[in-house]
């Protein structure tokens, strides 16, 4: 239930706030007073567009507050819940417009989007006015309402669910099919690439060896040239390490027979001597391993080269190449069996067709066999509305399959949709011995005001949403019928929040609560604001409605009279 609305520097309205109860609330007042800028604020609310062109002038801002009750376990405490907006079991909802045509909004005080503000509002308010009348004439949204009257949408959001769930098996056969088409070429790639990985036969590290190898061979000369210089320093030359050792150890043995602490020292050398030999040896070793006759080094740029162009290929380390040669071997095994991978889908495909054409034909004869009742109540709703002798009509219709369209998604040779099999279109014809017609065709204002307030009126207590709005629902009535609308609304109000802005005190009589909306100026400048009326202030208010400026004795002794009477007829 809408609890609070509060609107600043939007349009002509600086700064206003209202408080709503439960009930039928009306709201009146002159022509420009500034009544459908409320609508049009609340609309903002429910996600509309929002442009400057809503500020107020001078302002660089202009924002819109509302706040609702929020049930407990409630599908909008879910979807609160599910977006991280939870609240004291309240919704707040705020939108600030700039002047630079930005704007943002709040939900309980997080920064939220449009998308996220649309589908939170979607069953807050219904907002029946010229939009809704719109609305109507939308054949998209016929089949709709024919459900919530039948009862029929929670078989609708199965089917929904069901279509939802053999598309994405369709597209994943389609790929798979796709594939087994294209088997044969795949296979020879991936055996090829297995082939061509498995016969290099490579090793974790091995690019890194072969890089160190091949600035060796490079070097080969240089290498040689230098081992071999200090081969002879240590072993060859006159005067070599080894011969300069050999004088050194015999002066220490002679100077251990003299003092025998010198004969570690001798050790030493001694040692030191060996070390130097297998030093080398080990260095004459070295020089049998260089190749420099360039053969070597051949090989190794062979194979790096080799290591390197696997790399770019499937690299970009080796460690890669060996994964992706797993990966090969796991697709090759993949694309052997697709063959029952796509029996499988097929199965599977084929039980989810079977469910869904089951479910979606029950709902279409459901449809059917509801339509005859719904139209007799929409005809009995408007002869109320004094539309006597008006016929009403669900014609419904289907798209044929046809070669291009996938077996699975259809049903008796028609096309299935996420709502099943049917579309839906409502016709009238509001004379007797006419032939009825789609109602973009032939209704006018007012007979689409009391279509739309004969939809609300038989779908009462069945609608999820707990506010309704009525703007223009008044639009080509009067007199008796007029009066009719205004005990359809009261009626209304047992069941939803109802709003109502009229002109009419036929159906102002009716409200439980009274708002005047006036239009003033102050200190040079337009603005709009709401007066809560009391009983006294009720009869003046019915009064203008009926008599205008001039307000007499008499009209305002009818005007007490139709409250009176009016609170009378609620009562019975």
């Amino acid at each position: 239930m809408l609890n609070e609305l509060a609107i600043k520097n939007f349009a002509i309205i600086d700064d206003l706030r209202i408080r709503f109860d439960r009930g039928l609330t009306i709201l009146s007042g002159e022509t420009g007073a500034g009544k459908s800028i409320i609508i049009n604020a609340v609309n903002l609310l429910l996600g509309s567009r929002a442009t400057a062109r809503l500020i107020r002038t001078g302002e660089s801002t202009a924002e819109v507050e509302a706040v609702f009750d929020v049930a407990p376990k409630s599908e909008l405490a879910r979807k609160l819940e599910v977006n991280g907006l939870t609240g004291d079991n309240e919704l707040i909802i705020r939108r600030v417009v700039s002047d630079t045509n930005k704007n943002r909004i709040y939900i309980n005080g997080h920064a939220a989007t449009i998308q996220v503000l649309s589908d939170i509002t979607a069953s807050l308010a219904s907002i029946s006015g010229q939009h809704a009348h719109q609305q109507l004439l939308n054949e998209d949204l016929h089949l709709l309402i024919l459900d919530a009257f039948a009862g029929l949408t929670g078989q609708r959001e199965a089917v929904g669910e069901k279509f939802a769930t053999l598309v994405p098996m369709l597209r994943e056969l389609e790929t798979l099919k796709s594939r087994q088409a294209d088997q044969a070429r795949q296979q020879e790639l991936l055996a090829f690439q297995k082939d061509e990985i498995e016969k290099a036969n490579i090793t974790p590290g091995e690019d890194q060896n072969l890089e160190r190898d091949k600035r060796r061979l490079k070097n080969a000369q240089e290498l040689y040239t230098l081992v071999y210089g200090c081969i002879e320093g240590l072993y060859d030359a006159q005067g070599a390490v080894i011969e300069q050792l050999a004088l050194v150890r015999t002066s220490l043995e002679n100077g251990a027979r003299i003092d025998d602490t010198l004969e570690p020292h001798r050790a030493a050398i001694v040692d030191i001597e060996a070390r130097t030999a297998d030093a080398v040896e080990g260095l004459r070793s070295y020089l049998n391993t260089i190749d420099t006759d360039g053969t070597a080094l051949e090989q190794v740029e062979e194979r790096l080269d080799l290591v390197v162009r696997l790399k770019k290929k499937y690299g970009p380390t080796l460690e890669d190449v060996l994964a992706r040669l797993d990966q090969i071997a796991a697709d090759l095994t993949g694309l052997e069996n697709l063959s029952g991978r796509i029996g499988q889908m097929e199965t599977a495909i084929a039980a989810a067709h079977k469910d869904l054409a089951r479910a979606a034909t029950t709902l279409s004869a459901k449809r059917k066999k509801a339509a005859p009742g719904f139209c007799r109540a929409i005809e009995a709703e408007l002869a109320q509305l004094k539309m006597e002798g008006t016929r009403f009509d669900v014609v419904f219709s289907a798209t044929p399959a046809d070669a291009k369209t996938s077996p699975f998604l259809t049903a008796d040779g028609k096309i299935i949709t996420d709502t099943g099999l049917d579309k839906a279109a409502f016709s009238i014809a509001p004379n007797v011995g006419e032939t009825a017609k789609p109602l973009a065709a032939i209704a006018s204002g007012g007979e689409l005001s009391r279509v739309v307030l004969a939809i609300k009126a038989m779908l009462a207590g069945k609608e999820a949403v707990e506010t309704l709005i009525f703007d223009e629902v008044d639009a080509g009535i009067g007199g008796e019928a007029a009066e009719v609308v205004g005990k359809k609304l009261a009626a209304l109000s047992r069941f939803h929040q109802t709003l109502c802005i009229t002109h009419l005190p036929q159906i102002a009589r009716f409200g439980d609560i009274h708002y005047r909306i006036e239009k003033q100026v102050k200190s040079g400048r337009t603005v709009t604001h709401m007066v809560r009326l009391s009983d006294e202030d009720r009869i003046q208010e019915i009064a203008r409605m009926t008599g205008g400026k001039k307000i007499t004795e008499k009209t305002l002794a009818h005007a007490k009279e139709m409250l009176e009477t009016a609170a009378s007829a609620k009562a019975d």
